[in-house]
Formats: structure tokens, C-alpha cells, sequence
């Protein structure tokens, strides 16, 4: 996934609380909402023939709804976008000192067609530093939570782990390198997983514990959204947070 600087996009609203919907639809369309921020990135459009928007719906304190419409065709094997929500609050802390981190995401597709091709998944970011911007020379790695991976894709590397149960459910840990990071993604190996409710730091010390990341890693960046390749779809999510309490 690329994300293009959050210092060079146009912010189009700025709110503590949004209650009615706005819809962006441009490549790099951002929309700020207090905690958080909606951001279309369609790094990868392309390789493809189509088009997306995104919607965000409301936005209370640690709380967000949105939905991502998409139509895409060509290239199945590129993505074409990663349509996401940004926390503006859950970052800058070192691994070592997370007491937990606390997520719930309830999403559905409202549609989609025969044959989908697209995950919808987390992507946090980790480096040395407190602060910088993903997919950059700041970071050293990028890990995935796939909640959904459809139409057979599958993420960066290969399968270094099967069947492996971390927050209460099963995983495929895939690992592998992209540009100057590295990536861990977890795949489900139990289907989609449209209710969410765990907590991310058993990610992170799994990572620890397990695969050599050091706990001097800083979280830098939490997204959550989905990859469309080929197809269409209207992704809702109905209810979103996430937060990193310290130790």
C-alpha cells in the first residue's frame, strides 16, 4: 500500500463531530473528522479502468462510520487503491511501553459482485522513530490484519505460519519484503471477520515474541480500509475505533 503525504492533499472539512454524510471522490481526497481522517488513495488507479468514492457517513469522539464504493476492471492482480480511515490518536507510542490497544470494527458489503477481487484489512505501520509518514523512508515495517482476503489474492511474501491463533482467532502469517520495509500481513483462515472487537497489542507481541521485531518499534500509523482489485463492491463499515492506552 502507498499513501501519498498527508502534508500535500487538500483537507476539505475539519470537525470534532460530523453528522452528515460527505462524499469525496478525487485520487487523493482526504476528509478530516476529529479523531480521525477518511482518505481515498487510489495509488495504484492506473492499472485499472473505473472508479471509486468514499463516503463518511459519522464521526463521534472515538468512533467513526464510513463506506467506500468501488467499480473496477483490468489488471486483477494490481490494486488499484486503499480506501482508508487514518486515526489521528492511536500513534506515537513505543511497543515496549503498550498497555493495550483496543480496536472494534463492524463492517459488511452492502454489495458486491460475483468474483470480487479485494481484502479488507488493517495496515499499521512501525519504525524507529515516533513520528512519520507510511510507505516512506520512515518506515521499517508494515503489518497487515486481513479480515476478508476474496477472489483468491493473497498478500506480500509468502506463508511463513499457518493456523497460528492470536486475539482469539486464526491467522495465516504471510511475511515478505516492499520497498525499504517489511511485511507481515495476518490472513484469516476462518473467513471473513465483519465483528471485530480485540486487542492489537496481541499483534504486536506476537511480532515481539516471535518474528524479531524489536519492542523499540514505534506505532506510527494505524489505517483501516480495504484493497479492491477487480469487481465491485459497496464496503460499509457501521462502527469503528481504536485507540493505544500506554503502560
Amino acid at each position: 500500500m502507498r499513501l501519498i503525504s498527508t502534508s500535500t492533499i487538500a483537507i476539505a472539512l475539519s470537525s470534532a463531530i460530523l453528522s452528515s454524510a460527505q462524499t469525496i471522490s478525487g485520487q487523493y481526497d482526504c476528509l478530516p473528522a476529529g479523531e480521525f481522517t477518511l482518505c481515498q488513495n487510489l495509488w495504484g488507479e492506473q492499472a485499472g479502468v473505473g472508479s471509486q468514492s468514499s463516503t463518511l457517513i459519522s464521526s463521534s469522539g472515538s468512533t467513526v462510520s464510513w463506506s467506500t464504493t468501488w467499480n473496477w476492471a483490468n489488471n486483477a492482480n494490481n490494486v488499484k487503491s486503499y480506501a482508508n480511515i487514518l486515526s489521528n490518536t492511536a500513534k506515537g507510542v513505543q511497543l515496549s511501553n503498550i498497555a493495550s490497544a483496543p480496536t472494534s470494527w463492524s463492517w459488511t458489503y452492502e454489495t458486491e459482485s460475483e468474483g470480487i477481487r479485494a481484502d479488507v484489512s488493517y495496515d499499521i505501520w512501525f519504525g524507529e522513530a515516533s513520528s512519520g509518514e507510511p510507505a516512506t523512508s520512515a518506515s521499517s515495517y508494515e503489518i497487515m490484519i486481513w479480515l476478508s482476503g476474496q477472489g483468491g489474492i493473497q498478500p506480500v511474501g509468502s506463508v511463513t505460519t499457518s493456523n497460528i491463533t492470536v486475539a482469539g482467532h486464526q491467522w495465516d502469517l504471510w511475511s515478505g519484503p516492499n520497498a525499504n520495509w517489511e511485511v507481515f500481513s495476518f490472513k484469516t483462515a476462518e473467513g471473513d471477520i465483519t465483528d471485530f472487537n480485540v486487542d492489537l497489542n496481541e499483534f504486536f507481541t506476537y511480532l515481539t515474541q516471535n518474528e524479531g521485531v524489536s519492542p523499540a518499534q514505534f506505532v506510527q500509523a494505524i489505517q483501516t480500509g480495504t484493497e479492491p482489485f477487480t469487481g465491485n463492491a459497496v464496503l460499509m463499515t457501521s462502527s469503528y475505533s481504536v485507540a493505544i492506552n500506554s503502560s
